[in-house]
This record gives structure tokens, sequence and C-alpha cells, in this order.
């Protein structure tokens, strides 16, 4: 039996690599941590991974933008970015980035196959860090059916910890957040008590003040995944703020964001 190698990926300033190592572990994958002085100089490389994923934290001290710098060491990079390129084509892989990850993966749209109408992440509209529990909904669509990671939580409703000063969906021309809507690409938004997607004024609801409560977004094949909140952050069930006492012992220690991780490694086969 072969645990699919996922490659946990950091830079100065991520801070978020070892709850994702955990979470990829749990759910029964090889992880590997991987900074990227390995890539950059040639030490490793992402052609014997299944997974990628880009963690949380402070890339550069977010100097540029959030995720601006560390984007720009693999598209500045021939080395760098031919890995990146060749892995996002194959496929075979899958790519998650959560927050400082989320925005890093939007700053290399022009590598990304299928990212064209994705947004930048910008600083919210409170103009200060946000470090809350939000409400976010898994928004059902064609992509999201076939989502690596979110098929099995279509139409879901549930918290998820969200800690960032830059997560503010923008769009920079005319028509790209209705592209981007209208090819279910929304995968992850935030919702308001009563389910509807929280606007731009519904704080704290929407912590950052993204349109349509936009907070992860997705490729059309569905495996790539970018989303603000931190699903690894409350892969344990006594992590969550609150749970219904059933889910103790139907969920078995474990909350209901670990399918996110379980859905990956079925994708993945035996």
């Amino acid at each position: 039996f072969r645990r699919p190698k996922v490659a946990i990926l950091r830079e100065q300033g991520v801070n978020g690599q070892v709850e994702m190592a955990w979470a990829f572990t749990a759910a029964g994958f090889d992880a590997v941590d991987v900074h990227m002085s390995d890539i950059l100089s040639g030490a490793v490389s992402l052609s014997s991974f299944r997974g990628l994923a880009a963690c949380g934290g402070f890339s550069y001290g977010d100097v540029l933008g959030a995720g601006k710098g560390w984007a720009n060491s693999v598209l500045l990079n021939a080395t760098a970015r031919a890995e990146f390129s060749a892995f996002f084509t194959r496929q075979n892989t899958f790519t998650l980035g959560v927050c400082n990850g989320c925005q890093f993966l939007s700053a290399l749209r022009e590598i990304l196959p299928g990212a064209q109408d994705w947004p930048d992440f910008r600083a919210n509209r409170s103009e200060r860090f946000e470090g809350r529990v939000c409400v976010v909904e898994v928004v059902p669509g064609p992509a999201t059916a076939q989502s690596v990671f979110l098929r099995e939580m279509e139409g879901s409703r549930l918290p998820g910890a969200v800690a960032h000063g830059e997560g503010r969906a923008t769009f920079a021309r005319e028509g790209q957040r209705a592209a981007l809507e209208g090819a279910g690409l929304v995968g992850v938004r935030y919702v308001d008590g009563a389910g509807a997607a929280a606007d731009v004024n519904a704080y704290p609801l929407n912590p950052n003040g993204s349109p349509g409560g936009i907070t992860g977004v997705q490729t059309p094949d569905g495996r790539v995944l970018a989303l603000m909140p931190h699903p690894e952050r409350v892969i344990a069930l006594d992590s969550n703020s609150w749970y219904p006492p059933t889910f103790a012992e139907s969920w078995k220690g474990m909350g209901p964001w670990f399918r996110l991780f379980q859905s990956a490694r079925k994708w993945c086969g035996e």
C-alpha cells in the first residue's frame, strides 16, 4: 500500500505547514515538507508528487501584497516556473491553496489553466487583520460536483476559521466576476444566518468585504482550489467553536472539514 505524496509548500513567513501536513497525513497521504528554496535550487522536483498544498502565513511579510512576492519567486525564476507549470498541467495532480497560499495561487493564474478569471485578494474592507469564525457555504455547481476536494460537501454550510488582512476578492476588468460566477468557479462563499450570500456590507459575517461573499475559487476541472478560510485548523472536532453533541460519536473526533482531505485521498485511488 503506497500513500500518495503531497508537497506541503512553504516560504519565508509561512506558518500553517504543520497543521496542513497533519491533515493530509491523517487522510492517508505522505506529507513532505517542501520549502521554495528546494525548488528554486533544483533539489526537489514536483514531478514525483500527486498533490501540492500552499500554506497560510505571511510570505515575505506581505510587503508586496499578500502572496505576490511568493508568486514572483515562481514567475521570475525559470526553474520554478517550469516546475509549477508542468505540475499544474499534469492531469493526475491536485493543488490546494489556503489563505496566503490562496493569494499565492491567484497571483500565479497566468500559468494556472482555467484560473484566468480568478480575482486578486486585496486588503480587507475593514482595513485590518480579521481573525474570526465565519459561516461559509460550499457552493453547488458543475465544478464543485467534480472537485477533488468539495464534491462530497456540496451545499454544506459550516463554520470556518479565517485569519487574514488581505482577503477581499477584487476584479481587474469588467465582466470578470460574472464570468467566474457563470462558470461555477466560486467554490466557497460567506453566508448569513439565512444561508444567503453575505454581501460586502454584511460585516463581520463577511469579514473582508468580498462581493457576493466570495472566499474560495476553483478551476473548471475541479483539480485546483484556493480558499481564504483555514480548513486545516479545524480538522479535529474539538478545534471547532461548536458542534452538535451527536457529532462526537458519528465523526469520531474529526471535524466536518476533514471531508475535504478525505475526498482528495479518494480521488487519488489506491
